[in-house]
C-alpha cells in the first residue's frame, strides 16, 4: 500500500487561510490575541495527525527475522493504542488494535506491527476500512498462515455530536487464512486478546 502524495496545489498559506475561514464561520475573530497563532498550530497538528499519507506501512514489515528456532505458533500484540479521524466528520476515533499472525519461516519485530497500525490510522478513516487495511498489509507482506486484527474504538462523531451517546465503543475484526478457516485458531486469538469476556480495553 504505497503512500499517497500530498497535493502540490495546496500551499501551507492556503491551509492556514482555510483555518481562519472556519474560525470566522464559527463566529470567532481570527485576529484576536488568543487565535493569532491558531491557524499555524492547526496546520502543524494536521501534519502530525495525517502523517500516514506520506508513509508506506508495508515498508515496516519488510525487515524480518528467520533465526527463531523454528517458532511457528501465534504471535499476538494487543492493546496497541491509536488515534485516527473519521472521514465523514473529521472527528477523532480513539481506540486500541489487537494484531495476531501465524508465521511461516519469518517473524517481524513487534514494534513494526504497531507502526503499521499508526501508518494506516494517521489518515482519514472509517473503522471497517482501517481494520481491513492493517490485516491485508500484514498478509501481503509477511505471507503468514493467517492474520487476525480486532479494533475496539470510540468515535467522537457519535459521542460529541449527533446522538451524543457516551460509553459505547465499536468493535471490528478481520480474519484471514487460518484465523478465518479454523475456529480453534480464531478462538485462541480472541482468548489471547481477552475479547471474549469483554476484556478488550
Amino acid at each position: 500500500m504505497k503512500p499517497k502524495k500530498k497535493s502540490p496545489r495546496v500551499s501551507r498559506t492556503a491551509a492556514e487561510t482555510a483555518v481562519k475561514t472556519l474560525l470566522l464561520w464559527a463566529g470567532e475573530d481570527p485576529t484576536r490575541e488568543g487565535l493569532l497563532d491558531t491557524p499555524r498550530r492547526v496546520v502543524n497538528a494536521y501534519g502530525d495527525w495525517f502523517s500516514g499519507y506520506s508513509t508506506d506501512p508495508g515498508e515496516y514489515l519488510r525487515r524480518t527475522f528467520e533465526e527463531v528456532e523454528g517458532y511457528d505458533e501465534m504471535v499476538v500484540l494487543r492493546d496497541i493504542a491509536f488515534e485516527s479521524y473519521c472521514e465523514h466528520h473529521m472527528c477523532p476515533i480513539i481506540g486500541k488494535a489487537h494484531v495476531g499472525y501465524l508465521p511461516t519461516a519469518r517473524v517481524v519485530g513487534i514494534s513494526k506491527l504497531a507502526r503499521v497500525v499508526d501508518g494506516f490510522s494517521r489518515r482519514f478513516q472509517v473503522q471497517e476500512k482501517l481494520t481491513a487495511q492493517i490485516a491485508n498489509c500484514i498478509n501481503e507482506v509477511l505471507r503468514p498462515r493467517g492474520v487476525g486484527v480486532v479494533i475496539d474504538a470510540v468515535h467522537q462523531c457519535m459521542t460529541t455530536r449527533g446522538v451524543h451517546k457516551r460509553g459505547v465503543s465499536m468493535v471490528t475484526s478481520k480474519m484471514l487464512g487460518t484465523f478465518r478457516a479454523d475456529p480453534s485458531t480464531r478462538a485462541e486469538f480472541l482468548r489471547f486478546i481477552d475479547i471474549e469476556r469483554g476484556g478488550s480495553r
